[in-house]
């Protein structure tokens, strides 16, 4: 029956993320105890009020379909956060709430990219990125970044990567995997470019923004002359832990907004109505629990980095935001323990899977081939089981 599908599904891949988690439930459900630093989700429950507004808005009867772009007070509430936060002046009419940021990701290159047209993307960037330009049609022109950059790019990178037939940069601060955080003077740097090159669009991907280690954090929309070509992408998953709750969202322009809603309208129209209430209270309402689990990624952080140091030959950028790390482990590449043999960051991932039952994904899904991410979104007693199983099974490759 295969012959029988869509040409499409041989556009992309299935996410490694997705992948490596699977695997690692497979494991489990053979009784091996698996520790797993593969998926990128907070450890922590939703905060109490944001619960509360889920409940009163069930009670309230707030059960029936919704706008597609979100609703009024919930598009207004993202508007307030994104003065607050970051001095940006949208207004409603610029926000689409979408199912998840990934969603808002998928709306936006949809209704951006034509056949060939190509996006510029940094590496390394979370795995959906290129699928969806493939998806799209698209073609994806990489900029190689490296630990020895601290994984982010130059002024004359990316003039470098431009082209008659560039359509999009996308990119995310701080960024998953790596953990790379642009500065407002390094985005300004890039922002020089980009005023060269008035018709290239801009998707700034900011679901990390409250898991800041620098302090501030800084948006490309903040300069004024690009703002009108800048999308950007947030939601509630990673800042609030609410990634079962699936609500993203974008500011845009009213042209692009509008035709991400067209989109929507067809695929989803609006997105859970208890979720968009809940939403209102997340974003406007007292921030101290997202502060809090901040505080607590930055002390698992320190102790990941502590761990990792004391294992020989893993090349690593200390993160500045999100919450992984994202190594360079080709020094092991070559090495056995008598049974299997490191080829390549791929092998090592699986080696630690099964034989130190520690779960991670490959880099190149991540589009950086010899690195492996790690999450630091687990207990601190796991990241410490996790690093010790994992530096006696690096032990015993020679």
């Amino acid at each position: 029956m295969s012959n029988r599908l869509s040409s499409l599904l041989q556009r992309f891949n299935e996410p490694e993320t997705l992948k490596m988690a699977k695997l690692g439930r497979e494991l489990r459900a053979q009784g091996v105890d698996v520790i797993d630093l593969s998926l990128g989700e907070p450890d922590f429950d939703t905060p109490q009020h944001i619960k509360d507004a889920a409940i009163k808005a069930i009670n309230d009867n707030w059960s029936h379909y919704t706008p597609v772009p979100g609703f009024l007070d919930l598009r207004e509430a993202v508007c307030t956060k994104l003065k607050r936060d970051n001095n940006l002046d949208y207004k409603p009419e610029n926000i689409v709430a979408s199912t998840g940021a990934k969603q808002s990701l998928a709306n936006t290159i949809l209704a951006l990219v034509d056949n060939g047209e190509e996006v510029i993307i940094p590496t390394p960037y979370w795995v959906t990125y290129s699928e969806l330009v493939k998806i799209a049609g698209g073609k994806v022109v990489e900029i190689k970044t490296d630990v020895a950059s601290k994984f982010k790019i130059t002024p004359a990178q990316l003039e470098a990567a431009i082209t008659p037939n560039s359509k999009v940069f996308l990119f995310s601060s701080p960024c998953n995997p790596s953990g790379a955080v642009y500065s407002k003077a390094e985005l300004e740097e890039l922002a020089e470019v980009f005023r060269k090159y008035p018709s290239i669009y801009i998707i700034s991907d900011e679901i990390y923004e409250y898991i800041n280690f620098n302090g501030k954090h800084e948006s490309i929309a903040q300069f004024e002359d690009l703002k009108d070509r800048v999308i950007i992408v947030n939601g509630l998953s990673k800042g609030f832990a609410m990634t079962g709750w699936r609500l993203g969202y974008i500011a845009a322009n009213t042209e692009v907004a509008k035709a991400c809603e067209k989109l929507q309208g067809q695929f989803t129209s609006g997105t859970c109505s208890i979720t968009q209430k809940a939403a209102i209270v997340a974003l406007t309402g007292n921030l101290k629990p997202s502060q809090e689990m901040t505080e607590e990624f930055t002390r698992r952080r320190a102790k990941t980095m502590e761990l990792v140091k004391a294992i020989p030959g893993l090349k690593c950028f200390e993160p500045e935001g999100a919450f992984y790390i994202f190594p360079d482990v080709s020094y092991y590449y070559g090495k056995s323990n008598g049974t299997t043999t490191i080829a390549n960051a791929a092998d090592f991932a699986m080696y630690l899977l099964n034989t130190a039952h520690v779960s991670s994904v490959m880099g190149d899904a991540f589009g950086e081939p010899d690195c492996v991410r790690f999450s630091f979104a687990n207990s601190m007693p796991n990241i410490e089981k996790a690093w010790e199983r994992i530096k006696e099974a690096l032990s015993a490759l020679k």
